[in-house]
């Protein structure tokens, strides 16, 4: 339960733009009946509802700087909702919900200023310690939903295997438990983003280039033991078999991966790779699969290559 707090909205708000995150959770629990009467208002009693007060508290921990009247930001509170419904009502498809937090690398548009650049990698790197406290099977599917081009429920269901309805629950489970430990750990130093992101798109084009050749160095293979397996439709049922050996029949089609976007947690990690066919190859590869590797002390455990279905 949030403490009561007799400060006025004003008082709150300020607080908040000035970096003190508790204050901005008190604001939401103090205006979280208002804001899901607007959500009810538009969307009506449907799992949405949960969705765009999840979206809307984190566009407003993104975006409280914004406020210009702190006396008024219940309603710029309510506005926020309001712009959240508004664009799941348009959308044709399932589309990721998280708006503004979607940039956790900078942009080349990002504004220059060095202390807008600071606070932006700031929030990055807070944003992404807190992603890390979540239980794997959370995580998954956050990362999956608001991080990657694999963001629609039946996409996400069909790559974790569990029913619509599941990857529904669990993504409000990891809202939830992603807003409650940003508010507990705001004052905390965080982790370089960043620097794994950047790291793992290098395993990535060295995984990649070193396949190519023929050989793997060191520092490669060891990203890939022998205890890795692939699962899923690149596998074999009820035999286990290493990924390198995929790769390498992959290749001796012609078929080539070139890295487009790369999502990096401690132990989960997406490569999503665009895909070039030979003229007139048999049963060519889609144009884009994603790799999806659970890892323990950085090394792979488990890789599924899917396929994301064209929008």
């Amino acid at each position: 339960m949030v403490p009561l707090d007799p400060s006025t909205d004003e008082e709150l708000t300020r607080r908040a733009q000035a970096g003190e995150t508790g204050a901005l959770g008190l604001l939401l629990a103090r205006h979280q009946a208002p804001m899901r009467a607007v959500a009810l208002s538009l969307l009506g009693y449907c799992p949405d509802v949960d969705d765009a007060m999840q979206d809307a508290a984190l566009v407003a921990l993104r975006r409280i700087g914004d406020v210009r009247d702190p006396a008024a930001v219940g309603a710029w509170l309510r506005a926020v909702v309001r712009n959240a419904c508004r664009t799941r009502l348009r959308a044709t498809r399932e589309m990721p919900g998280l708006d503004g937090l979607a940039p956790l690398s900078l942009r080349a548009d990002t504004s220059s200023h060095p202390e807008q650049l600071i606070e932006q990698h700031a929030m990055r790197d807070w944003i992404w310690d807190a992603v890390e406290e979540l239980p794997e099977r959370l995580r998954l599917v956050l990362m999956l939903r608001h991080f990657s081009g694999i963001t629609s429920y039946q996409e996400i269901a069909a790559v974790c295997e569990v029913p619509v309805g599941t990857v529904r629950s669990r993504l409000n489970q990891a809202r939830a438990r992603l807003a409650q430990v940003l508010l507990s750990t705001a004052t905390q130093a965080h982790d370089d983003a960043a620097a794994l992101t950047e790291e793992s798109r290098h395993e990535a084009v060295e995984t990649l280039q070193a396949s190519e050749r023929g050989h793997l160095p060191r520092a490669i293979s060891e990203l890939w033991p022998e205890e890795s397996e692939m699962v899923g439709i690149l596998g074999s049922p009820g035999e286990r078999i290493h990924p390198v050996p995929v790769m390498r029949q992959i290749l001796d089609k012609g078929v080539r991966q070139h890295v487009r976007h790369v999502v990096a947690s401690r132990d989960i990690t997406i490569w999503e790779m665009d895909v070039t066919n030979p003229t007139g190859i048999a049963n060519p590869c889609p144009p884009t699969l994603a790799w999806l590797m659970f890892r323990r002390n950085r090394r792979v455990q488990r890789l599924r290559v899917v396929f994301p279905q064209p929008a």
